[in-house]
């Protein structure tokens, strides 16, 4: 299991529309075997725990550590993961969440959860954030050597970056 993929997935899980199957199917880019089984109850069952999960990252911004352990292992609790080891690619060991009678929901969910909790125990939990660029919500995992991220994408630090040099020029012409 590469848990950084895992956990990076469960932040864009939070930033998708699952409003329709449409949404969750191009959530789920390049695993055609999930796309096939996705249904609007798996979207109702995402859009739960979008609510439910988001609370986390904002803590994980607020750098308020019981929150976001405590947020993780109450959904650990809701939702139980059954970790298995796979050797589907020889000579590569690794974690997959089992997927014996598991909704697309289910797999998803648990996905999301293993990689997160072993991304706050590895490199803790101020790793999550909450895009700062105003109006965007987006989260995201911050993988940066320094913990020094602060967008969700390098477009919206372009358009901050942009806005503050306009608010300077515009102080500098005032003054």
């Amino acid at each position: 299991m590469d848990f950084l993929k895992y956990a990076e997935a469960s932040a864009a899980l939070l930033n998708a529309d699952l409003s329709q199957v449409d949404g969750l199917t191009a959530y789920l880019e390049g695993r055609d075997r999930l796309r096939e089984r996705a249904t609007d109850r798996d979207c109702m069952l995402l859009r739960k725990f979008q609510r439910e999960l988001r609370p986390v990252f904002e803590a994980g911004q607020a750098d308020r550590v019981s929150e976001v352990v405590g947020g993780l292992n109450e959904l650990m609790s809701r939702h139980p993961i059954t970790p298995r080891i796979s050797d589907h690619e020889h000579g590569d060991l690794h974690l997959h969440v089992a997927t014996d009678n598991a909704t697309v929901a289910d797999l998803v969910v648990g996905e999301s959860l293993l990689g997160l909790a072993t991304l706050v125990c590895d490199l803790g939990p101020d790793r999550l954030g909450v895009c700062s660029a105003a109006p965007c919500t987006h989260v995201f995992v911050d993988t940066s050597p320094n913990r020094s991220r602060r967008y969700c994408s390098e477009r919206c630090s372009s358009r901050a970056n942009v806005a503050a040099f306009r608010a300077r020029q515009k102080a500098g012409v005032v003054s």
